[in-house]
C-alpha cells in the first residue's frame, strides 16, 4: 500500500464530499492552506486510522505536530512502518 497515495486520495474525498475547494497539493503547502476545515480534518483521521490501521497522533503524543502536507504524509509514513 502506497502511504502517500492513500493520503492524498482520502484529502481528494473528504473535500468532495464536504464541498470544501482544495488549495495545491505539494509537500511544501501548509496544512492550514489546503482548504480542509477542522470537521474535514477529523474526518480525515479518522479514515486514515481505518484504512492504515494507524493513529500516529495517540502513537507519538510528543511528536511535533505536522505543519505541511510533506510532514503529515511522513508523519502517517513513519508510523505505518
Amino acid at each position: 500500500m502506497n502511504v502517500r497515495s492513500e493520503i492524498l486520495g482520502q484529502i481528494n474525498q473528504v473535500a468532495q464530499e464536504q464541498d470544501q475547494r482544495l488549495g495545491p497539493l505539494s509537500d511544501e503547502v501548509p496544512l492550514l492552506d489546503l482548504g480542509l476545515d477542522s470537521l474535514c480534518f477529523a474526518i480525515l483521521v479518522s479514515r486514515l486510522e481505518s484504512v492504515l490501521g494507524v493513529d500516529p497522533f495517540s502513537q507519538n503524543e510528543e511528536a511535533p505536530f505536522p505543519v505541511t502536507l510533506g510532514d503529515f504524509i511522513r508523519f502517517y509514513e513513519n508510523a505505518v512502518q
